[in-house]
């Protein structure tokens, strides 16, 4: 099963395991909002404990890439040049952007239209997605950079298993390249 079947299974059961829990308790009402905030607070220290290990690592290898191009446009994808440090830095920027965007919409959910079942199942899905962070596998549970963990990382698979990788060949590296020698004549 695909990634985001997974992770709607995943929800639907856990939805259902959050209507048997009594909300309209003050008390099961704290219980939930410290867990989820326990939950917001070691998917952050995670994600920074991460960071700091590729800071301490300094991987300074080359790593070239062209980015899948726009399905809104006609145009090929951007040459990418970059260390596998930078490449790693900026893949835990955004799971770290992706957890403050989570964290935002549970306060406008929860504080402001006071929804409480969103508390839940978002502190469980966090940790989930904390679970499936590669930079995560690589540098927190020392996986080897090897398959689905080989730079750069493939696009996550859309609700049909549709994805947009990077091309890592070296003919879609060096037509990049040509393109690029072009424009900057012109």
């Amino acid at each position: 099963m695909n990634a985001p079947l997974q992770n709607l299974a995943i929800s639907l059961g856990v939805m259902q395991v959050a209507r048997k829990i009594p909300f309209d308790d003050p008390k099961v009402l704290e219980y939930v909002r410290i867990g989820y905030v326990a939950s917001q607070v070691i998917i952050l220290a995670v994600y920074y404990f991460a960071s700091q290990k590729i800071k301490s690592k300094n991987d300074q290898t080359v790593l070239k890439y062209v980015e899948p191009p726009n399905q809104m446009t006609q145009e090929p994808g951007n040459l990418v040049t970059t260390t596998v440090r930078d490449y790693d830095l900026s893949e835990t920027s955004k799971l770290i952007r992706a957890a403050y965007t989570s964290i935002a919409m549970m306060a406008f959910l929860h504080l402001y239209l006071k929804y409480t079942q969103p508390l839940f199942v978002q502190g469980l899905m966090g940790l989930k997605s904390l679970y499936e962070a590669k930079t995560v596998k690589i540098h927190v549970l020392g996986q080897a950079p090897e398959g689905d963990l080989k730079r750069p990382f493939k696009g996550a698979a859309g609700m049909f298993g549709a994805t947009a990788d990077p091309q890592t060949d070296k003919a879609a590296i060096e037509e990049a390249e040509k393109r690029i020698g072009t424009k900057k004549e012109e």
